[in-house]
């Protein structure tokens, strides 16, 4: 099942993927009783935990099988929308990102850093959040070195607070995209850094880069768990202008998923609609020779096949 928000006459609306269609939860309520009881953002729908989904699926099976009439009053109601040229939004206002990094083995050589002991991560503001085919704004102060990282991501079902490895994905409602965009102006300090406070201030100020408006598109949808049995055996492209950049699988992962979650769980809390990414594969542009940025008139793509493609176009500030 692919969970989705819909830009409906100016209102963000949770709906889902019915064939051709999606079924608008919001709209659809005038028609079918039992969308009435389904709560009005995705995050509330994700707090309704296995109920909730098991309710939606309903309706979504409801929705594809509907006879001629019932169909056309769907539609009539704007609540049966066509999948193609639908207006989406970001599938969710997520509580935390928690962004996974320095986490595949070949992007770690690419940027000529060793691979970890310990998994490592930082928080992305959810104030970057922006949804697909949205514009990706180049801050006007750091516009020349905007980078893509396309990342296969998890987004939390319920709460998971120190919980074992092994059961991990029990905890997850399902999966998503993100492109967490970095402005790379300050990579270089970091390995230019000494001392004990030097090397801290240029890791941070390298994650401040990652944190302006619209630098975090997510989407296009949430694919539930039952898409996509074995969350570490996942293909992940990434394109720019329609060629190819990054191709990877999460089987290059240093610390999968589920290890990810059973490190971090020790001590964050996680919440319905909170994400976690497992961070970027190689073909970054700052590892590239020569070096590729995204421009103004660019457009990138992130994609899984069990999920949708992510597509943002660039612009200037």
């Amino acid at each position: 099942m692919h969970l989705v928000t819909l830009n409906a006459a100016g209102h963000a609306s949770p709906g889902v993927v019915a064939g051709n269609d999606i079924l608008d939860l919001r709209a659809a309520a005038a028609l079918l009783t039992a969308a009435k009881l389904v709560p009005p953002s995705m995050r509330g729908l994700l707090e309704g935990g296995d109920a909730a989904l098991d309710l939606v699926r309903s309706l979504r099976d409801r929705a594809m099988n509907a006879n001629g009439s019932l169909k056309e009053q769907l539609r009539a109601c704007g609540a049966l929308v066509p999948k193609k040229g639908a207006q989406l939004l970001a599938p969710l206002d997520p509580g935390m990102i928690l962004s996974g990094g320095m986490n595949y083995h070949e992007h770690l050589k690419e940027m000529n850093s060793p691979i970890p002991e310990k998994p490592v991560a930082f928080v992305k503001s959810s104030a970057a959040v922006t949804g697909p085919g949205a514009p990706i704004v180049l801050p006007k102060s750091h516009p020349g070195m905007v980078d893509w990282e396309g990342e296969f991501s998890a987004v939390f079902g319920k709460p998971c607070f120190n919980v074992k490895a092994a059961e991990a994905i029990d905890y997850l409602a399902g999966y998503i995209l993100i492109n967490d965009v970095s402005a790379r102006d300050w990579v270089a300090p970091i390995f230019a850094a000494t001392g004990i406070m030097g090397p801290i201030n240029a890791w941070e100020h390298n994650l401040l880069g990652k944190q302006f408006p619209t630098f975090c598109p997510i989407g296009p949808a949430i694919a539930t768990r039952d898409e996509i049995p074995d969350p570490e055996n996942v293909g992940i492209t990434t394109t720019l202008n329609g060629k190819l950049m990054q191709s990877a699988n999460t089987d290059d992962l240093v610390f999968s998923l589920r290890k990810l979650i059973g490190y971090y769980s020790q001590f964050y809390r996680f919440l319905p609609g909170d994400i976690i990414t497992t961070g970027s594969p190689s073909g970054v542009g700052y590892g590239r020779n020569p070096k590729v940025f995204m421009k103004a008139g660019d457009t990138v793509e992130v994609k899984v096949e069990a999920i949708g493609a992510l597509t943002n176009p660039i612009v200037a500030g």
